[in-house]
């Protein structure tokens, strides 16, 4: 009898969730846990959070799955040390490193991307910030020669970044910057120790004021609380961000944190349905590390994912543009360009 009870109430409070959301409410945090440890407790109700995820996004969002790509164009020796990146110049790790590559190998990637199917393409580069590395200018030529070059929507990633530097940037024919919170704030030392999560922030707030889209999201996996993996959610809606990628920890060895335990499929799928709790009319997109998910990838796009980064992602195995289509076209969902 407690059991069926418990049951009763579980369903109802999935239910009164979604409709809340679906009626254009905020779910504050104590609602987003609570869901959480439902959807833990049994696939059944896991299975119903996802149902009501997929709900929110078919009505806020559409159909339609944005899907960009990513070139390392730029890589390792970074200064800062952000504990979870194989880049870092303060770990000992594998990763490649190279210095900006040519225009000539950065348009062939971007050719092949854009004859994938992908809608955008986005250079990213290691080093603390777009002055530190002292390429403002080359990435101007970049970036306009591809505008000219392609149909492609550019995209940046070259971290800190003043206004003045994101207006030039813009103007070379960027549409989007990237620039991730990573985790929540109250979390933020834990996870780097040479810039600030304001330091963050002030970029943040710098890509608005030039005009620029904001793709702004973070890792899960990295030892956070479940509170603090919310939380991170929470403070995305309050920053007024339209895409938000969810990566999911890959530990990479030479990193501190190499040992970390990868969350379980249900945990990330789970993760990713409240996302969309929280942030019901953005584009939620599938990062680095989803390969975690294994047979669960297309499930994602069933449980309020409406976006995807394709292809091979910096440090970490990427995926199949062609498998990632047909999955989503599975899904029942569309990739096609609009």
């Amino acid at each position: 009898m407690m059991a069926e009870k418990n049951s009763i109430a579980n369903r109802s409070f999935i239910h009164t969730c979604t409709t809340l959301v679906l009626d254009g409410k905020d779910l504050p945090l104590t609602e987003l846990v609570k869901l959480y440890e439902i959807g833990m407790s049994d696939i059944a109700y896991l299975d119903l959070i996802s149902a009501g995820a997929n709900q929110i996004r078919d009505q806020y969002m559409g159909n339609h799955v944005d899907l960009c790509t990513i070139l390392s164009a730029k890589s390792g020796k970074c200064s800062e040390d952000c504990k979870y990146c194989a880049q870092s110049a303060h770990y000992s790790t594998t990763c490649d490193s190279y210095e900006l590559l040519n225009y000539e190998t950065i348009l062939a990637k971007a050719k092949e991307v854009e004859a994938s199917g992908a809608h955008r393409f986005s250079l990213v580069t290691s080093g603390r910030s777009i002055a530190s590395e002292g390429f403002i200018d080359d990435l101007v030529s970049v970036y306009s020669r591809l505008k000219q070059d392609t149909n492609l929507k550019l995209c940046a990633s070259h971290g800190l970044a003043t206004k003045s530097e994101l207006e030039k940037l813009k103007a070379a024919g960027v549409s989007m910057y990237h620039h991730n919170v990573e985790t929540a704030s109250e979390r933020y030392e834990f996870i780097c120790s040479t810039h600030s999560y304001e330091d963050r922030l002030d970029t943040i707030k710098n890509v608005q004021a030039a005009g620029l889209d904001l793709c702004c999201g973070g890792i899960i996996g990295m030892g956070e609380s479940i509170q603090e993996r919310l939380q991170m959610a929470i403070e995305i809606r309050a920053l007024g961000i339209k895409s938000v990628p969810v990566n999911v920890l890959m530990p990479i060895a030479g990193t501190p944190m190499e040992n970390q335990t990868v969350l379980s499929p249900e945990e990330i799928l789970l993760t990713l349905a409240l996302y969309r709790y929280a942030l019901k009319d953005v584009s939620i997109r599938y990062a680095g590390g989803r390969m975690a998910l294994k047979h669960l990838q297309q499930k994602g796009f069933e449980s309020g994912v409406n976006a995807a980064l394709v292809g091979n992602f910096l440090t970490t195995l990427g995926s199949d543009v062609d498998s990632d289509k047909q999955m989503i076209q599975n899904a029942g969902l569309n990739c096609e360009l609009i």
